[in-house]
C-alpha cells in the first residue's frame, strides 16, 4: 500500500494512504462539478460564465444565484457530508454496513419529536431542531440501553434498532392520522425530505452546528477506528469503550438530527455513502473523509436530479434518494445473505 508523507514542520509528518487521498480528491472534484451545475440550473440552464459573474455581484441573475440557488447547494453539500459522517459513525460502532441512522430508528425518533412539535405547539426553527435532537437522542438511548444488557453487540443493536424504528413509524402514522388536516399535510410534505425553499437563514445555524460536531468527531476518530477493530484490541490500546460509544452516539445523533430538523428525513445517504467511500478507498474500516465526500456528492447529485427530472415540477430530494438507496439496500442485503 503506497503512502504519501506530507511534512508539517518541526520534524512532524502527516502520513496519508495514496489511494484514499486520490479517492477524496476525485469525490471533492465531482461534488464541486455537480454543485456548479446546480448553480447553473433554475427555471432554465444558465451559462457557467453568467453564474460566475453573479457570484461576483454582477449580471441579471445575481439574486437568483446568490440568494436562492447558493443556499440550496451549500445545504446539499454540508447535509450530505453530515449524513455520510453519521453513517460512518454507526457503521464503525456496529461493525456492520447496515448500521445507519435511517435503519436503526434514529431518523424515525427525530421525526416523532418534530411531529409532536407540529401537533402540540407552535413550530419554529428552534423548536423543530430541539425536538428532532431530543427525539433522535431518545431513540438512540433506547436502542443502546436495550443492546448492552448482555454485552454490546453491533448485530443486536441493528436488530433492536429495526424493531424500535417499526414501533416509532407506527406511532408517527397514528400522530398524523389524529392531527388536523393542515398539520397532517405539512408533516407529510416534511417527511419526504426536501431542500426546496431553503435560504441563508435556514442554512446558517445548521452549518455551524454540523461544523462543531465534525470537529468533535475529528478528536474521536482515532479511538473510534481502534474500537472498530474489536473490543479486546481497543481496550488493550487504552480506549475506554463505554464513554467513547456514548460520545459517538451523541455526535452521530446530532449530525443526523440537525439535517432531519431542517430538510426532513433524507434516507439512505447515511447508509450508502460510508460504504461507497470505503469500497472506493479499499479501506479495512469505514474512513470518515471518504464517507463525508461521498455523502456530499450523492445528496448534491440527487437534488439536481430531483429538480431536473420532472421540470418544472421540483421533486423532494428524498424521493430520489429513496429510489437509489432502495436498490442499494436490496443489493447489500442480497450480498449479506449470500455471505
Amino acid at each position: 500500500m503506497s503512502v504519501l508523507s506530507v511534512p508539517l514542520g518541526a520534524g512532524r509528518r502527516l502520513r496519508l494512504d495514496a489511494r484514499t487521498s486520490l479517492v477524496c480528491m476525485v469525490l471533492a472534484m465531482l461534488s464541486l462539478v455537480v454543485g456548479v451545475a446546480s448553480l447553473c440550473y433554475g427555471s432554465d440552464w444558465d451559462r457557467p460564465a453568467d453564474v460566475l459573474a453573479a457570484l461576483r455581484g454582477e449580471g441579471p441573475i445575481q439574486v437568483s444565484v446568490t440568494q436562492w440557488r447558493m443556499p440550496r447547494v451549500l445545504a446539499a453539500l454540508v447535509f450530505g457530508a453530515a449524513l455520510g459522517l453519521a453513517g460512518a459513525i454507526f457503521q464503525n460502532l456496529t461493525r456492520n454496513p447496515l448500521g445507519a441512522p435511517d435503519i436503526i430508528g434514529l431518523d424515525a425518533g427525530a421525526y416523532t419529536g418534530v411531529l409532536l412539535v407540529f401537533t402540540l405547539t407552535v413550530a419554529s426553527e428552534a423548536t423543530i431542531t430541539a425536538a428532532a435532537m431530543a427525539g433522535g437522542l431518545g431513540a438512540a438511548l433506547a436502542v443502546y440501553a436495550l443492546s448492552v444488557g448482555a454485552g454490546f453487540s453491533g448485530l443486536r443493536l441493528i436488530v433492536i434498532g429495526i424493531g424500535v424504528q417499526a414501533m416509532l413509524t407506527a406511532i408517527n402514522s397514528w400522530i398524523i392520522l389524529r392531527a388536523q388536516l393542515d398539520v397532517a399535510i405539512s408533516a407529510s410534505v416534511w417527511q419526504a425530505g426536501s431542500l426546496n425553499g431553503l435560504d441563508w437563514v435556514d442554512v446558517d445555524g445548521p452549518v455551524t452546528i454540523i461544523g462543531v460536531l465534525a470537529l468533535a468527531l475529528v478528536l474521536l476518530a482515532r479511538p473510534m477506528h481502534q474500537a472498530a477493530l474489536g473490543d479486546e484490541p481497543a481496550i488493550t490500546s487504552g480506549v475506554r469503550l463505554g464513554p467513547l460509544r456514548v460520545l459517538l452516539i451523541l455526535v452521530g445523533v446530532g449530525l443526523s438530527a440537525t439535517v432531519t430538523a431542517i430538510a426532513g428525513p433524507i434516507v439512505f445517504i447515511a447508509l450508502s455513502a460510508p460504504q461507497i467511500g470505503r469500497r472506493l478507498a479499499a479501506a479495512a474500516g469505514v474512513p470518515l473523509l471518504p464517507a463525508a465526500l461521498a455523502g456530499a456528492f450523492l445528496l448534491t447529485a440527487s437534488d439536481l436530479v430531483a429538480q431536473w427530472l420532472l421540470a418544472p415540477t421540483v421533486l423532494p430530494v428524498g424521493v430520489v434518494t429513496t429510489g437509489v438507496g432502495g436498490l442499494y439496500l436490496l443489493w447489500l442485503l442480497t450480498k449479506e445473505i449470500r455471505r
